[in-house]
């Protein structure tokens, strides 16, 4: 099987439409041309990140440019930064601008400056040789030669603006529509800077915007926050109207699903529920249906992990990773306390679930797994002819159960996809070889994943979450888990950060380590071999002992309700995830300074 992966470019053309935006375009466009005595003006195109902003704008320009008395630009913000996106953005206006209104324009204000010889010996070179983008340059020179001179340039440039606008008796008055992209991506000061050029400088007759953004970033308690009443105010005046893009649903984003898998060649292993999972988990995001269905090519070509493992079971497998990732954690956690297939175990509470609220009959089969779920985590299993105590069963169950396991209970379709799995038959190998180190993909998707705004990093990306600048020179941690390999690359992380960091196996070896100097900060899975809660009795007895009173971290994949109750006895974190643990970590070693001081 072949797999190609899908390009990010927004749709450019009405035939490459497969979610319905090609009338709104095409109202947007009529409405945009049929208000240019209005000018100007400045339209946004409001939606979220990867919902068809881009694509939106693009139809409606590819709408507005065979009309002869429209000219059409367009401008990404997010490629320039702070000054030089006022100047980029003007720049971009004039070059639309015609030659001789440009050396007409570059004369008189020539005219006005201290070297006035100098500067029209230049005209001659500029008006015969130079092309457009030269004289443009001159211009911007000229024109921006005083940065007190605000009202000059924008006089200068409301005299061009109205001259290329204006209308006479046998042409009617021309529309430049401007479009700007990507602005809620940039940083502040660069949103800044574009929202000065439009309203200080570009508010001009005959000039349009369009900017495609998500308003809710730009607002007061988003990237612009800390502007105050006066820049909120500010922000409102830029936009005169808006149009908020709806969310794609029904068959338009189905086919949208299905259009994407055939050309990335995975359209023969999704059938209709695996589409509209995508479709719907996926938060009818155009762009992480594409990010998603890019992932499934990706990981199937290039990780090993997959080899010898059928399309569908790898398909399968990475929804539940990509769009279940609480559950693909425990699923992947190799924890000999529980049971080795975590999907299993989840569809016996499932059952045992509809059984104990007695929602579903208790037949032999069902009764079966009701019992087993029960009895698999040393708990009485319950009395068939005392349904009156099958709820507090039910209770007591879910105190050890992960603590996502009742909601996804109530996500059928989530249900209907572990089933499915399920029936694989290489569903346990998966597992198998998942656990033994396949957990972590070659190629890493997030389909859940925005850029943030102003354009920084996300908070899981490069140094640790909260360390830029800081050190732990001074932090000794002592790591306790049965299977350390497993978290190497974390122990590197924070050698390489300062911190000395001791390894344990076990609660015996860790007390060695106590015993030997003082340790910081602990950090510990919470079940060792058929123990579950081995390193929570650890803990306690340390507690109990003073041998150990510091700050402590859980890292594991598998929360349940016992265990959040019984750290917060202890004072100790849980971490799920890198992210998750670097933060605890750093907050951790926040303290300990705190307390030292």
């Amino acid at each position: 099987m072949k797999f190609s992966l899908l390009s990010d470019e927004p749709v450019s053309a009405p035939e490459g439409d497969l979610l319905g935006a090609g009338t709104a375009a095409r109202q947007l466009a009529t409405l945009i041309h049929d208000s240019r005595a209005a000018t100007p003006f400045t339209l946004a195109v409001d939606a979220g990140w990867g919902m068809g902003k881009s694509s939106l704008m693009c139809l409606v320009r590819a709408e507005l440019q065979p009309r002869e008395d429209v000219e059409t630009v367009w401008f990404n913000a997010w490629s320039a930064t702070g000054a030089d996106v006022l100047e980029g953005l003007i720049k971009t206006v004039l070059m639309k601008f015609d030659k001789r209104l440009l050396r007409r324009a570059l004369h008189h204000v020539s005219q006005h400056g201290p070297l006035i010889r100098a500067v029209l010996a230049t005209l001659t070179v500029v008006a015969s040789p130079f092309g457009l983008a030269g004289l443009v340059d001159r211009l911007w020179r000229e024109l921006s030669v005083d940065p007190r001179a605000r009202a000059t340039m924008r006089d200068e440039l409301k005299k061009l603006a109205e001259e290329w606008a204006r209308t006479t008796p046998d042409r009617p008055g021309r529309l430049l529509v401007v479009f700007v992209d990507d602005l809620d991506r940039c940083a502040e000061d660069t949103v800044l800077a574009v929202c000065e050029a439009v309203k200080a400088y570009l508010d001009l007759p005959g000039l349009a915007f369009v900017i495609g953004c998500d308003r809710s970033v730009l607002g007061p308690s988003g990237l612009l926050r800390d502007l105050g009443p006066a820049g909120s105010a500010f922000m409102e005046k830029i936009f005169q109207t808006s149009y908020r893009l709806p969310v794609a649903g029904g068959e338009d984003l189905r086919a949208y699903v299905r259009d994407c898998a055939e050309r990335a060649g995975v359209r023969d292993l999704l059938d209709d529920a695996m589409v509209n999972l995508i479709a719907d988990r996926s938060a009818r995001n155009p762009r992480r249906i594409k990010r998603l269905i890019n992932g499934f090519g990706l990981e199937c070509s290039l990780n090993p992990v997959w080899t010898g493992i059928e399309p569908e079971a790898v398909i399968r497998t990475l929804l539940l990773q990509y769009l279940y990732p609480e559950f693909y954690r425990i699923l992947v956690a190799s924890d000999a306390a529980h049971t080795a297939n975590a999907g299993r175990e989840f569809l016996e509470y499932d059952t045992a679930r509809r059984v104990l609220s007695r929602w579903a009959e208790p037949g032999p089969e069902t009764w079966r797994a009701t019992v087993s779920s029960v009895s698999g985590h040393r708990l009485a299993p319950p009395e068939r002819e005392r349904p009156d105590d099958w709820e507090a069963v039910l209770g007591r169950l879910e105190e050890q159960l992960p603590t996502v396991y009742p909601a996804l209970a109530r996500d059928r379709d989530f249900v209907r996809l572990v089933e499915e799995w399920l029936r694989l038959a290489q569903a346990d190998e998966l597992v198998t070889r998942l656990q033994q180190g396949g957990a972590t993909p070659v190629v890493t998707v997030r389909v859940d994943a925005e850029p943030p705004a102003g354009g920084g990093r996300r908070p899981d990306e490069g140094r640790p979450e909260g360390q830029d600048g800081v050190r732990y020179d001074d932090i000794r941690i002592l790591w306790v888990d049965d299977h350390p390999a497993n978290n190497l690359a974390y122990v590197r992380e924070l050698e390489e950060l300062g911190a000395e960091v001791v390894l344990a196996e076990d609660a015996v070896s860790a007390e060695r380590m106590f015993a030997r100097g003082a340790v910081d900060l602990l950090v510990s899975d919470f079940s060792r071999g058929l123990d579950p809660d081995a390193g929570l009795d650890a803990l306690a007895r340390w507690r109990e002992r003073a041998i150990f009173t510091g700050p402590a971290v859980f890292f594991t994949g598998r929360v349940t309700p016992a265990r959040e109750r019984r750290c917060l006895e202890l004072g100790a974190r849980i971490a799920t995830d890198g992210r998750s643990l670097r933060r605890h970590i750093a907050r951790a070693c926040a303290e300990i300074r705190q307390s030292r001081a």
